[in-house]
């Protein structure tokens, strides 16, 4: 039997277990306890965040339990960045993260937005490139200071 998959916003009282998802998921990694502890702020929502009318929170359940989940921010010009995107580590590699980042492109294209701006971890590269980033550059980590993160932009056409 298939699991039932539900994507829904985010509700406020689920920011401190989004915040551990979070830390799950980027320390599945390998990522040190310091460079983790680096990025404790960062990764870290609270339920301001997830209200927030800047912010989308969007939650995706496998049957009852939240396995993974994005955020997407509204910039400007039609411009949305991909604020937060985090999967279960048991479920990493079993299409979740697809599935995620099509219903965050989805979420863009019914906002208006004309592109999704990504500052992705290193790990993911191959993962953003796959779901149709186009590399645009790099920006400097938020956490970790010296530290330069690969930035794609995904074009929204015709998704509707």
């Amino acid at each position: 039997m298939t699991a039932a998959i539900v994507l829904r916003d985010a509700a406020p009282d689920e920011a401190a277990y989004l915040s551990a998802l979070a830390k799950r998921s980027k320390a599945h990694w390998g990522y040190s306890d310091d460079f983790m502890a680096d990025c404790e702020a960062e990764l870290t929502y609270s339920a301001q965040q997830l209200q927030d009318s800047q912010f989308d929170f969007v939650v995706l359940e496998n049957d009852t339990a939240v396995v993974g989940f994005y955020a997407i921010e509204r910039l400007e010009n039609g411009v949305f960045e991909l604020e937060a995107m985090f999967v279960e580590p048991r479920c990493i590699g079993t299409g979740i993260g697809r599935q995620l980042i099509e219903h965050a492109l989805s979420k863009v294209a019914i906002l208006g937005g004309g592109s999704l701006v990504i500052q992705g971890d290193p790990n993911a590269v191959a993962f953003y490139e796959a779901a149709g980033g186009e590399r645009i550059g790099s920006r400097e980590s938020g956490s970790v200071s010296g530290r330069m993160l690969p930035v794609f932009r995904i074009a929204i056409r015709n998704l509707l």
